[in-house]
């Protein structure tokens, strides 16, 4: 994967120096650092004006698509109103043209009230709490000077936060982890607030001073967290567990969402209320000064401070860790843990965690059970046989096996429009089972006196027993389904031969297993799906690959190419070509322009972007995904747990393209638009279209014998019953995209367009959901989804929108109508 050059895209602004509360196992006032003490307890105005200044210039050096602040404390609320509100006009004001801002605040809670919540709604401000579970867990360190306890009043924030009005600024809530509390109290305390998302954090300590450990348990905190994972999994994953998901991520090579998980470079910076520099809060826990730079806003910049030796050492990912960690299994998710919970006064931070052992239990643990949960029936030749109908009807043979069908609250919550991380999940586990059954499908195709294809098939029934995970990682990979269908339709290019090794090779390499898997090549190009391709001279036919220590050996035509795991950055190795990942808040996507059979679009798609390219694409990607986070934080849960893999397509003239495959689950296809609000919404456009094809690959919707032909008000043709529907349910969110835009876009002329855009699409889908309602065609099922789709276009009937707009909307639909009717009028 490409890595862009460190930059430091997240800064924690302190706006107050003190706290309301005692809390006694608070990092910042209890630990070794004492700075605090002579600091001012306010951020003056002065300061904010610097601080937004140099991030913003950072910003622009740096290209950055968003910058992340959180306003920090202490205690931030200590602030008060204007000088919260100062601090987010000056970051907006500073940073306006150059990038978005994703500006949240994080706060104890018990002073939140209305007014603060009114002030985040204007500013665009997201709140995280901090909450150590039910009373008597919380009130164990969370308390005032006096002993009171503060869980009431937190509570009260909790409610305020989760009405409606306010909903959309709960960021979620953060719990520090005692052992002494009971694990499953503390999250079913915590689950029954409905919060967006949890964090447990281990309590900060070093070598010097280490955490509390009862005699007799090697792994207290893994044994907590264990505890926790198992209920959370049971429940169904009810809600985004950060710790959880950071493992699960880092276990198939993707980032982690927290620092103290993963390998990933520290680009986090604190500003402290006196202008001061600091490294991560966390420090503060190891020794008095730790996180000092000597630095500050007025004298430095931020490329100052990443040129700090202590920012450099956290920069190098594996190579700053000591030899114990770059020794351990597990040591690409673990990362050495938290920095600062390295420390020891005898030789610093060179020394794995202090929670090492309990960071080992966990992440083996979980690794454990999701390959158990994760594991179905190996595709052995027992229990397949070759499929005789045709290949979309092997879908549906398959779809009657998926082991993970819809919930009936996940069925209401697609067809409302919308879907979060736990349906989109279980939409992705069925279609990984649909995957598995093709895969045993093609299995059944593969004869004995094809050498190339049993050995791959062998192969893939070893790796199945022995690193599921890895094969599902592998299978998961968008256009494995139309290669699987391809075979099972006769297509020439889907041979069981090539498809079946380079399905084996690339899960072979995920798992890290020295298997010596020949590849047969497709026309000089070594195809590994998910991972990349290798352009091989010469004029050889196949190529033997080999995952190693260091990384992987690619054999062919009497050459050996080695390739390092880190390798294969644009201009370093010019016949290899990895996927390019981009590294969103929360989101990891894959900017897919190696794999030949990514061709499944009406629109040609990209050839590899160059590297200028494929930054513009990430830079575009980041930005989006902030958009789509503030403005439309509806969709992001689902798109973030499904949308895996982004294909460019070839630039077009006259518009912005953008399609689907219906047989790709987790991949959409786009040309480049022109700015990040129109890339956002092709995203959540197109991935309605994915997560619809999902559905309808498990749960009929309509008679797929209905041979009619529909008014469709987005195209000039006459569309089939699926196709209206298909594109009813990406309209929907395309309306919601312009009533959102109607405030958010910035400019009147922008917010004009805004608005005639979401009278038209409003109008126009309302009459398209109607034209399906009266279908004759559609299953109990379809009826219901149906019926909830005109619930969610009902509730946009009643917002107020300017008459000149409602005019256009009219006028528009009358025009589009009268052309389509003469277009397609019966020739006599």
């Amino acid at each position: 994967m490409d890595r862009p050059a460190p930059a430091l895209s997240q800064v924690v602004l302190k706006t107050h120096s003190r706290c309301d509360l005692a809390c006694d196992h608070c990092y910042v006032y209890e630990h070794a650092d004492t700075s605090w003490r002579g600091r001012p307890r306010a951020v003056s105005q002065e300061i904010l004006a610097a601080s937004a200044a140099r991030i913003a210039d950072h910003a622009r050096i740096h290209r950055l698509p968003t910058v992340h602040v959180v306003l920090h404390g202490g205690e931030p609320l200590l602030a008060g109103p204007v000088l919260l509100r100062r601090a987010a006009e000056e970051l907006r004001r500073a940073l306006a043209g150059i990038s978005a801002l994703d500006l949240r605040i994080h706060t104890n809670g018990v002073r939140l009230d209305e007014e603060f919540c009114e002030l985040f709604r204007e500013l665009g401000i997201r709140v995280g709490l901090s909450l150590d579970g039910d009373r008597a867990s919380n009130d164990r360190h969370r308390r005032y000077a006096d002993g009171r306890s503060s869980h009431a009043k937190v509570l009260d924030a909790v409610a305020l936060l989760r009405r409606p009005r306010y909903r959309e600024l709960f960021a979620g809530l953060l719990c520090t982890i005692d052992i002494e509390n009971d694990p499953l109290a503390v999250y079913d305390a915590l689950v029954a607030l409905d919060p967006p998302r949890i964090d447990f954090l281990l309590p900060h300590a070093t070598w010097d001073t280490p955490p509390p450990r009862p005699a007799g348990q090697a792994t207290p905190y893994a044994d907590w967290l264990d505890a926790v994972y198992r209920r959370w999994d049971a429940a169904g994953r009810p809600v985004p567990v950060r710790t959880f998901e950071s493992v699960h991520r880092t276990l198939r090579g993707a980032s982690s969402l927290t620092e103290s998980l993963g390998l990933a470079p520290a680009d986090l910076v604190v500003i402290e209320t006196d202008g001061t520099y600091e490294q991560a809060d966390s420090l503060k826990t190891s020794y008095d000064g730790a996180p000092a730079t000597g630095l500050n806003v007025f004298e430095h910049s931020l490329d100052d401070v990443l040129r700090h030796p202590g920012v450099l050492a956290r920069q190098k990912g594996i190579e700053a860790l000591c030899a114990q960690c770059t020794a351990c299994p597990v040591v690409e998710s673990c990362g050495g843990g938290l920095y600062a919970h390295r420390y020891r006064t005898a030789n610093g931070f060179d020394n794995p965690s202090v929670f090492c052992p309990d960071l080992l239990a966990l992440i083996t643990r979980i690794r454990t059970h999701e390959e158990v949960r994760t594991k179905t029936k190996a595709p052995t030749h027992e229990h397949t046989r070759p499929h005789e109908a045709t290949a979309h009807a092997a879908v549906g043979e398959a779809a009657e096996m998926a082991e993970h069908p819809l919930e009936p609250g996940d069925f209401d919550e697609l067809a409302a429009g919308f879907g979060g991380a736990a349906t989109v999940r279980r939409l992705a586990l069925a279609q990984l089972d649909l995957n598995r059954d093709l895969l045993a499908a093609v299995g059944g195709r593969v004869r004995p006196a094809d050498g190339r294809a049993t050995a791959a098939w062998e192969l893939l029934v070893d790796l199945d027993a022995g690193a599921p995970q890895a094969l599902d990682a592998a299978l998961a990979h968008p256009y494995f389904r139309p290669w699987a269908l391809g075979v099972l339709g006769a297509d020439a290019r889907g041979a069981p031969a090539a498809g079946l090794a380079e399905l084996a090779a690339s899960a072979a390499l995920r798992a890290r297993r020295a298997d010596a898997v020949t590849v047969p090549l497709r026309e000089g190009t070594l195809r590994l799906p998910g991972i990349g391709r290798a352009l091989l001279p010469g004029d050889a036919e196949e190529a033997e690959v080999t995952a190693e220590s260091y990384g992987f050996t690619v054999r062919s035509g009497g050459r050996r190419l080695r390739m390092g795991w880190g390798e294969g950055l644009d201009g370093r190795t010019a016949y290899w070509q990895p996927v390019r990942l981009v590294e969103a808040d929360g989101w990891t996507v894959a900017l897919e322009d190696t794999d030949p059979l990514r061709d499944r679009y009406e629109w040609p798609v990209a050839d590899r972007l160059p590297a200028p390219g494929a930054r513009a694409w990430a830079q575009g990607i980041a930005a989006a995904w902030s958009l789509i986070q503030r403005q439309l934080p509806a969709y992001a849960p689902g798109i973030s747990a499904g949308l895996r893999v982004v294909t460019p397509l070839a630039p077009r003239l006259g518009g912005d393209t953008s399609a689907t495959c219906r047989d790709a689950f987790g991949a959409i296809a786009a040309a480049r638009p022109s700015g990040p609000d129109l890339l956002a919404l092709l995203i959540v456009h197109e991935f309605q279209h994915v997560k619809l094809s999902a559905v309808l690959d498990v749960c009929d919707l309509y008679d797929p014998d209905d041979r009619g032909r529909y008014y469709a008000p987005w195209r000039d043709d006459p569309r089939p019953l699926g196709g209206l529907l298909q594109g009813t349910y990406a309209h929907l969110a395309v309306t919601d995209f312009w009533r959102v835009r109607r405030s958010a876009a910035e400019g009147p002329a922008a917010r004009d367009r805004a608005q005639e855009e979401f009278a038209r699409w409003r109008r126009q889908t309302t009459d398209a959901v109607d034209t399906l309602a009266r279908s004759a065609s559609l299953t109990a099922s379809g009826k219901r989804f149906v019926a909830a789709m005109g619930e969610t276009a009902a509730v946009w009937q009643a917002e107020q929108v300017p008459a000149r707009a409602l005019t256009g909307a009219r006028d528009a639909a009358r025009r589009h109508r009268d052309a389509w009717r003469a277009r397609n009028a019966p020739r006599g």
